[in-house]
């Protein structure tokens, strides 16, 4: 019954609105506002490309917060450590399995605590990569080799990976690729125009699949 009212009130939210994306911000340290830019950015893009109608500034929203329902989508990134209480992992936790849909950009240095703390959420869940030819490869842009790299740190090749619930992708992590640093402005960086291309492309079927599914 409790999952059913869950259910209940974040489709009613999403109706109100179906598309809004939102920052997600946590306790533990770790740099949960890095790159600024990022998404505004990836709003942008996606607007212009894909068919949506997404309000251009993003808000952040607390994990434990339940504005959280408010949101189709949140995006998290970062560098450093990450820290989920036990009403903020289960408030997590009934965000994604009511209709809600994480993207988790590792920033280089999250990747350990991310998995840790996403434990808390689905201790019987574990990140599987995702296929190339699954659908977030193939919304309006078509990346046939799977997640594309796009900041060079370690010479790592990249992985997309994803936690399923009940057959549905709740959760995209992009690992040893990190896309948000692909949709910050070009002066921060200096990555190649053709890397922020495809960073930006791919960050746009994430928003795209998040909305239709």
């Amino acid at each position: 019954m409790k999952s059913l009212f869950f259910l209940f009130v974040f489709s009613t939210l999403l109706q109100i609105s179906a598309q809004e994306v939102a920052i997600l911000k946590y306790n533990g340290g770790g740099d949960w506002y890095s790159n600024p830019t990022a998404l505004p950015n990836l709003i942008d893009y996606t607007n212009e490309n894909s068919n949506t109608k997404i309000t251009k500034d993003p808000t952040s929203v607390a994990v434990g917060n339940s504005d959280l329902f408010n949101f189709p989508i949140v995006f998290m990134t970062g560098h450093g450590n990450v820290f989920f209480s036990k009403d903020e992992a289960t408030n997590l936790r009934n965000y994604l399995t009511s209709g809600g849909f994480l993207h988790i950009s590792d920033n280089y240095g999250l990747d350990k605590y991310i998995r840790r703390e996403m434990k808390k959420v689905f201790p019987k869940l574990t990140f599987q990569e995702i296929p190339k030819d699954h659908a977030i490869y193939n919304q309006t842009f078509t990346f046939k080799d799977g997640l594309p790299k796009i900041h060079e740190h370690d010479k790592k090749a990249p992985q997309g990976f994803g936690l399923f619930y009940q057959g549905r992708l709740v959760c995209f992590y992009d690992y040893e690729s990190d896309l948000s640093d692909g949709w910050e402005d070009a002066s921060i960086h200096n990555n190649p125009q053709e890397a922020r291309l495809k960073a930006l492309k791919m960050g746009a079927n994430i928003i795209e699949y998040a909305f239709k599914n």
